[in-house]
């Protein structure tokens, strides 16, 4: 340890920690491009190749809580490497599947162990460095990668597939493992919080209910959002979360202690963190469709394209780092989401004759620098009142707020472009419609982001907020 009380391996152990983050994200959307090549080759019908996509949101999304609290009660690094573990196995069994219903239960495989990897290795940030500018400067980098991946996704499985064929958008992941594998144990300290029994009953009535939401968020564009099936899941999630919360308000070790919510830092974070994934995905989506549907473009020249979103993503994410120490996370998060609801009207005015510099450059331009800076505002925000002990559960609903807000994303940006008639009027709806979201982001971001007052009060015991934040009727 250093002089300073921190583990002088930190920025060593962020990087490895960064480049799990990248290939966790990157796997939500790498497949997009290769849903053509693996349906033709698998024999899917009836349009099936989609629930690859959202096998891996499955997964994902309805264990990610459950892994963060594992973090939590049994060690980050143990959770982390058998995550990546399980990553490793599962990305082989994709690349090498030989039937359609194997592709898809080894990406569910895959989704779990990312709902694994990602809160635990979230909370090893948080719990390497000190809350602060250090901290803030980590979590920047963090979500920029993250940022990176969730849009350069489009760029890296196009390349894949057109080069080496579908399975290397899989067998991608191995060397990456590997070296994950290998040095995490060199790198990563074991942390934990305090020790507490598991919560079953929490445990299963919360992933029941983050299943059946994802189930029912990725299933509405196929069926319909009044549909019997969409309409029956979204209900199941409905109930079960009613469950889970009346069964947390009575555990004496609950999956989720009720009053972490009291920070309303950490609840509008987790909002803005949702609703600029649910921009992030939704445009990539869009305007992937419309760039190859409508423009022509091949998967490598959409990549290319689109190369500045990624790139104006990172820019965003280390100016907002540079700001949230001068103004605080609220300003940075509104500016953010405003950039992005900028981004997705200059989208909405694209048309069948657009060129690349004055229809998809400018909107590209601003939705990656407000993609970056509102998801490292979103991040601090959450995270920035966690304690040690339950920084893997911040972590997790951290990342989960962002799964769920790309299903979600995905979901409605399908709906609205196949609401109108004609390509180019569903998509300009889509990019609209993102816009919209993003505005609501600015006024969440307003109204629950404010700078806690100060006040001379004794921190309530056991309830996971910072002194600052101990009282949350700011």
């Amino acid at each position: 340890m250093a002089d300073d009380g921190l583990d002088p391996r930190r920025w060593a152990a962020l990087a490895l920690l960064c480049a799990a983050n990248f290939m966790v994200i990157l796997d939500s959307q790498i497949v997009l491009l290769a849903l053509p090549s693996i349906e033709r080759d698998l024999g899917f019908s009836g349009g099936g190749a989609q629930w690859v996509l959202s096998a891996y949101l499955l997964g994902f999304g309805g264990l990610m809580l459950l892994g963060g609290r594992t973090a939590d009660l049994v060690g980050r690094r143990r959770t982390f490497l058998a995550g990546t573990t399980l990553f490793l196995v599962s990305s082989l069994l994709c690349g090498f599947a030989w039937t359609g219903g194997v592709l898809v239960g080894a990406r569910v495989a895959q989704g779990i162990s990312a709902a694994l990897m990602a809160p635990s290795a979230l909370s090893v940030v948080t719990a390497m460095f000190a809350e602060g500018t250090e901290r803030n400067k980590a979590l920047a980098i963090w979500s920029s990668v993250g940022g990176f991946g969730a849009t350069a996704a489009l760029l890296v499985g196009g390349t894949l597939t057109d080069a080496l064929g579908w399975p290397w958008v899989f067998f991608l992941n191995v060397p990456v493992a590997m070296v994950l594998l290998a040095l995490g144990p060199v790198l990563l300290s074991e942390s934990r919080g305090r020790a507490r029994a598991y919560d079953p009953v929490g445990a299963l009535t919360v992933t029941l209910a983050v299943s059946a939401a994802v189930y029912g968020v990725v299933r509405a564009p196929e069926t319909g959002w009044t549909s019997a099936s969409t309409l029956g899941a979204l209900g199941v999630a409905v109930v079960a979360g009613a469950v889970f919360v009346r069964v947390e308000t009575r555990s004496a070790a609950p999956l989720v202690p009720l009053q972490i919510f009291r920070s309303r830092r950490l609840t509008g974070g987790n909002l803005v963190m949702l609703l600029t994934a649910v921009g992030a995905f939704g445009t990539s989506l869009a305007v992937s469709q419309y760039a190859q549907g409508v423009l022509g473009y091949s998967p490598l020249e959409f990549g290319l394209a689109t190369a500045v979103l990624p790139v104006m993503a990172v820019v965003g994410s280390y100016a907002a780092q540079a700001m949230i120490g001068r103004v605080d996370v609220r300003p940075v998060a509104m500016t953010g989401m405003a950039f992005m609801a900028a981004g997705c009207l200059a989208l909405g005015q694209v048309s069948e004759n657009s060129g690349y510099v004055t229809g998809l450059l400018p909107g590209l331009f601003l939705f990656g620098l407000g993609l970056g800076s509102s998801a490292v505002a979103a991040a601090v925000a959450a995270l920035s009142g966690a304690t040690e002990r339950d920084s893997g559960l911040a972590s997790g609903l951290n990342t989960a707020a962002f799964q769920l807000g790309g299903a979600l994303g995905v979901a409605v940006a399908s709906t609205v472009a196949v609401s109108r008639a004609g390509a180019v009027p569903g998509f300009r709806a889509a990019f609209d419609t993102s816009a919209g979201i993003a505005l609501a982001g600015v006024a969440i971001a307003g109204l629950l982001l404010a700078r806690p007052r100060r006040r001379r009060v004794p921190e309530p015991v056991g309830v996971t907020m910072s002194k600052e934040e101990s009282t949350c009727g700011t």
